[in-house]
């Protein structure tokens, strides 16, 4: 699906493609984004515009040289520069657009996670962390962000397809996924509407 941007256009590749692009990458990552949430529910639902890609801050510098010979730019309070290799990215950073070249369409996307030794931090919310081996639900050659985590982030914005993937996922999410959930949002926001769908 081909999408017009202010900054480009986006023609994602293949979930596929970017998993295999990532192999032997020597640093964790997840795949997540709407896809995570799709993988969850076990089956396609709605279109996507994009492929989200998750890594810890720490191992950036693994990623970036794994992307050598890409376009790989950073969105650096809304605007674009080239992240070069071997460059440490500025603490506020966490947005990464790559494409295989600087004419080309908008391929996938990484996003930048925050980590302690064994726990991840939720960039949003220092307070709320989880230990690293919890974050990810293994599958053939890869791992995705647990749902309840991806809904997290997905819980600011609420826009209509935010919205869908809670619905689509809400039925498949275990009590202990539920629980967590409701008790992030709890502390990040006080009230938010899918609380008591959580906890119904």
């Amino acid at each position: 699906m081909r999408t017009e941007t202010p900054w480009g256009p986006w023609e994602p590749a293949s979930l596929t493609e970017v998993v295999a692009l990532l192999q032997g990458l020597e640093a964790s990552w997840w795949v997540s984004g709407g896809y995570a949430i799709e993988l969850a529910v076990g089956r396609s639902f709605r279109e996507h515009g994009d492929v989200d890609i998750s890594v810890l801050r720490r191992d950036q510098l693994a990623m970036r040289r794994h992307l050598a010979g890409w376009d790989v730019q950073l969105v650096d309070s809304g605007e674009f520069r080239l992240w070069e290799i071997d460059e440490v990215l500025p603490e506020h950073v966490h947005d990464i657009w790559i494409r295989e070249t600087p004419d080309g369409p908008w391929r996938f996307q990484l996003m930048v996670d925050e980590a302690d030794g064994a726990e991840w931090i939720y960039r949003r919310d220092a307070r709320i962390r989880r230990p690293l081996a919890s974050l990810g639900i293994a599958e053939d050659g890869f791992v995705r962000l647990s749902p309840e985590v991806q809904l997290l982030f997905k819980s600011k914005a609420r826009r209509p397809k935010d919205e869908q993937d809670f619905a689509e996922v809400l039925p498949v999410l275990t009590g202990q996924q539920r629980l967590w959930l409701d008790q992030m949002l709890a502390i990040e926001f006080g009230t938010h509407p899918w609380r008591d769908r959580l906890r119904g």
